[in-house]
Order: C-alpha cells, then structure tokens, then sequence
C-alpha cells in the first residue's frame, strides 16, 4: 500500500494480508453455527407459534427468510474476501472517505443493542442456574428503575465479565471460540428436541398444534397479516451481519470458502434450529399446557437439579458464542474506524459493552411482538437501504473494482464533496423515510397513520433495500 493517511488506517482497518486469510468453509461454517445456535434465534421461532403459526408455517417462514438474506450476505461477502477489508472501509467507496462513518455508526449501534440483549439473556440463564443451587435466590423486588432484583443485576454483570475477557483476547480467541463451540452447540439443539420428543410421546403430538389461520379458526383468513411482517423480521434479523460480514469474509481463504461456508452455516442450520425451537415449543403445550417460547424459562421446569444445570451451562456457552462473533466485532469495527489513531479492538470492545448496558436491553424482549415487529422489523428499515446503496456501488456501479489504496486517501476519488458521497446520504434517507411512519406507530410514538404507511412498514427490508438501490444507481448515472 502506498502512502496511505495516517488518519484512516490502523492494524485493525488496514487490509488483511495473504497470510491473515486462513478461514476456511469450515471457520465460515462454523462461525454462522456458533451465531444461528442462541436464545433470540429460539425465541424468533418459537415466537412465531405463540402468535398462531403451525409448526410447519413457522418453520418455512424462517427457511425462507434466511434464504433471502443469504443473497446479500454472499454479495457483501464478496468484497470482504476480494478486498480484504472490513465493512467500514468498504463503505468509504459508495458514501466517502468521511461520509463511512454514518453507515458503520449506525450498524455498530444496533450490534450494541443486539449485545445488551444477549447479555441479558445470558444473565438470565446464569440466575435460572443460581436458581437451582439456592432457590431462595430467584426471590427478591426489582430494583427501582432497572427493573431487574438484585441477584438478576449481579448475574447480568457475571456474564457481561465473562464476555469482556473473550474480548480482550482479540479476533482469534472469538475464530477459536467458534469453531470449538460449534459441534457442541449442534448437539445441544438435538438433545433438547430428543427431551421434547420423550416428553410429549412422539413427534405426532408434539407438532399437532393446528394454525390459528386455518377455517374454523380464531384467526381465519388473517396468515397474511402476521406472515409479511414475520417473514421481514426473519429477513431483518440478519440484516445487520448481511451489512458487516465483510469483517469476517475479509478472513476467508477464497471466494469459495466464504460462500460455501455461508451457504451451509446459515440457512441449513437456521432451518434445523427452526424446527427444534418450533418442536420444542409446540411440546411445551403438550406437556405443560401453555406455550413456553424462552428456553431459559422452560429449563427450570425440565426435571431434576443436573437436567437443568446442564441445560443452562448450554445456554450460557451458546450465547458468548453468538454474541462475541455477531455484535462486537461490527461496534469495535465502526468506533475504530471513528477514531483509528485513538481506539485499539480492546478499548472499541470495552465502549460497545458499555453502550449495551446503558440501554437496560431486557426491555426490548419484554414481548414477542415487540421483539418481532418493533425492534427487528424497525432496524431492517434502516439497515437494508444502507444495504442496497453498498451492494449496488460495488457490483452495478464499480463492477467490483475498487482501487484499495484509495480507500486509504483523502485525495482520492472517494473523497466526493469534503469526504461525504452526497447520492449516498440522499438514496439512505428517501430509503428510510416511507417506512419511518409505520415504525413510529408500531413503536407507539403516534397513535396512528395512513394504512398505506403501515403496508409499507410491512416490507421494511425490502422496500428500503430496493428504493436505496434504485435511487443510488439512477443518481449516480445522472451525475456522471
């Protein structure tokens, strides 16, 4: 590399050199099990149960979802593997030199969201566990404004600790963490479906809750109005590792190892997972009489001491992996490229911890349809035309030819007006604003709006994705 700005580079920034690029389909893979395996995947799926899927629905609506979502995921990944570059740095050729920072803040933010939320889970998983030892402990008032007791804090803040040491120890303990973490967690998946299946007397039984949807039912004719946004929010859910997965692609040995590798850990894995989670809960009514959608909540009532100790170790170990992999690298990334002279992964790492906590995340899964429609559907309106913009400059405007060395200069053709691409920030914001009604109303900002604003808001992804990349593309060519 030539001269690159002292200002825009760092050991963290800079591209990856050939001996750094070791990650095989195996990492790949393996990466997406330790991500897919996790507490809000098992809550997205069973969520859709309690709100009226049969299990097949459910199952298919998430399928079908992460097959969509593959396609950019590979898309992005492709620059990652070819340039050697992380998301922020990618992001410098479509929004500017400058102008990067506004997509990796607002990606890095959501991972910072997302982590508080894991952390929460993994918390909760740790007080369940405290639990089983001494019951006394599960006792206790909240705390006032928290909301969480005294023993549920301390639990928060043990696994909140237990993360911070992975982080410190930098991008090849999370590789390391990944690929051992994988089979384990695989294995978990398939010993909670084999306790549901004894439990439950069969599969025939266990997946023989009917759809709410179906003639006769309570909600008769109404699948349409909870599968668009489901399908969006199962499309949203990776919506942010479909923007930044070129912090890990930039890793992968060949265009081959990331595709293959995305290929097999995602919508493979995803779909099995579906299918024990929508399993697992639809023999929870069988069993319990009740739909129980959190499996932290169903391991306290599995069986013996040991059955639940297990089952919550389990938990703990399939959260750290997911949330170290998928919401600290993307936040480290985007506070370093704010400040590369300044900030080292270690310091970025401890601030997107911070961040987490200050957001009191359990609130945010207080409810499955404020998990599902509010917080996932409301993100993938911001995340998917930033989505479109990148994916659009690199493969129909620049053909995938970037000059690398340029994303390291100010006096580059990156540069656009003071280091910002205007078209960028013009496509970002006409991308979000049709769908900024309906999130408000979702969110309870306004009472309500127009039916139209809140079938857009239905398709949030996709029309933010679409628009964004029209509107680049079109301004772009009239620009020149």
């Amino acid at each position: 590399m030539s001269a690159p700005d002292p200002s825009l580079i760092n050991a963290d920034l800079a591209p990856t050199p050939p001996e750094g690029r070791n990650w095989t389909v195996l990492h790949m893979a393996s990466l997406w099990v330790g991500m897919v395996v996790c507490v809000p995947t098992y809550l997205l799926a069973g969520g859709l149960i309690e709100l009226g899927m049969s299990w097949w629905q459910a199952v298919g609506t998430v399928l079908l979802g992460n097959l969509i979502v593959l396609i950019p995921m590979i898309l992005n990944g492709h620059a990652g593997c070819k340039l050697g570059v992380p998301f922020p740095v990618l992001s410098r050729a479509s929004f500017g030199i400058s102008g990067a920072n506004i997509p990796a803040v607002l990606r890095g933010l959501v991972a910072c969201g997302w982590f508080g939320i894991q952390t929460a889970i993994g918390g909760a998983a740790i007080f369940q566990l405290a639990g089983v030892v001494r019951p006394e402990l599960l006792e206790g008032a909240d705390l006032a404004v928290l909301g969480l007791s005294r023993t549920e804090l301390v639990c928060f803040l043990v696994f909140l600790g237990l993360q911070l040491v992975i982080i410190w120890r930098g991008i090849d303990s999370i590789k390391r963490l990944e690929t051992w973490a994988a089979p384990g967690l695989i294995l978990m998946g398939l010993v909670l479906l084999a306790w549901a299946y004894q439990a439950a007397d069969g599969f025939g039984r266990m997946l023989s809750t009917p759809s709410a949807f179906g003639p006769g039912a309570e909600k008769e004719g109404q699948f349409a109005s909870v599968f668009w946004p489901s399908l969006t929010g199962m499309v949203g859910f990776w919506a942010t590792l479909s923007l930044n997965i070129p912090d890990f692609t930039r890793y992968a040995r060949s265009q081959r190892d990331q595709i293959l590798g995305q290929a097999l850990g995602l919508p493979l894995v995803m779909g099995l997972f579906a299918f024990i989670s929508v399993a697992v809960t639809s023999a929870t009514v069988v069993v319990f009489g009740e739909a129980i959608p959190d499996p932290t909540d169903l391991a306290g009532r599995m069986g013996g001491g040991w059955t639940v100790a297990i089952a919550l170790v389990a938990l703990t170990v399939a959260t750290i992996s997911t949330n170290i992999a998928a919401n600290v690298v993307s936040p480290v990334n985007a506070i370093l490229h704010l400040a590369p002279r300044l900030a080292t992964f270690r310091v970025a790492g401890m601030i997107t911890a911070a961040i987490g906590v200050v957001i009191m995340p359990w609130k945010l899964i207080e409810s499955t349809g404020g998990y599902i429609f509010t917080w996932l559907v409301g993100y993938s309106a911001l995340l998917g035309p930033i989505g479109g913009i990148v994916i659009a400059d690199y493969f129909l405007v620049r053909r995938t030819r970037i000059a690398v060395d340029d994303l390291y200069r100010r006096d580059g053709p990156y540069n656009y007006w003071r280091g910002y691409n205007p078209i960028a920030i013009v496509a970002l914001i006409l991308g979000v604003a049709p769908n900024l009604p309906g999130f408000l109303a979702q969110a309870g900002f306004v009472e309500s709006v127009p039916a139209f604003f809140e079938s857009i808001y239905t398709y949030a992804w996709f029309v933010g994705f679409l628009l964004s990349a029209l509107l680049y593309v079109v301004l772009t060519a009239v620009r020149r």
